[in-house]
């Protein structure tokens, strides 16, 4: 069996900085020092600097000189462009996966995730939700087959997973996801891929225009 290898520091300060700003415990908005970082993930400030940069290059932080950090807010405009992005390649995703003839037992992890989210919103467990909600759009995605939109998704995850943290809590009880996500799992399992591009499209509308609506009504603004 091969052993992992261990992470460096500077994949300890990328992983442990990533974690505290998709958390919310480094809030979209707030200043930060270096040496507080550092001490925060306990290591010296080289390894978290260089962190710092690749959070930068990622769009999550923003480094000033003699200023500090500021984590980067995302913005309505910022959703604006990436859902519909999203919408368009999921979508297609959706009406491939639908095409491909999948067997019942192939969509085992995609029923899964449903049912993940209707246990989630029944302990009003909104953490666990959005945890669900993640992975049915990631194998959605994956049962598309076209790994250059899985690359591309993929890519956008970081900043809607953001601004699902920062609304989490004062958006509507989303249970018409939950309904939404289960129309796509049948016209998946019915080889239906009209409906299933249809009903995935219209889905991703509506989570585009409820989290721009919350991210303009609470000015969650971009730098």
């Amino acid at each position: 069996m091969t052993r992992a290898e261990p992470q460096s520091n500077y994949q300890k300060a990328l992983m442990g900085l990533r974690e505290l700003i998709f958390s919310g415990e480094l809030t979209a908005g707030s200043d930060h020092l270096e040496t507080e970082l550092a001490e925060r993930m306990g290591m010296s400030r080289t390894p978290v600097r260089e962190a710092l940069l690749t959070l930068e290059s990622q769009g999550l932080v923003k480094v000033r000189p003699r200023r500090g950090v500021r984590i980067v807010p995302v913005s309505a405009e910022d959703m604006r462009e990436i859902y519909e992005v999203l919408t368009e390649l999921e979508s297609l995703a959706a009406e491939n996966a639908a095409r491909a003839g999948y067997h019942e037992t192939e969509l085992v992890a995609l029923a899964d995730a449903i049912d993940a989210m209707d246990a989630a919103l029944a302990q009003q467990d909104l953490v666990a939700w959005a945890a669900a909600d993640e992975r049915f759009h990631a194998e959605l995605v994956r049962l598309g087959g076209n790994t250059r939109i899985e690359t591309i998704v993929d890519r956008m995850q970081d900043q809607v997973r953001r601004a699902r943290a920062s609304t989490l809590y004062i958006r509507p009880k989303p249970l018409q996801s939950n309904e939404d996500h289960r129309a796509v799992y049948r016209a998946i399992r019915e080889g239906n891929a009209t409906s299933a591009r249809a009903r995935h499209r219209a889905h991703r509308q509506e989570a585009k225009a409820t989290l721009i609506a919350l991210l303009d009504k609470h000015q969650l603004k971009g730098l």
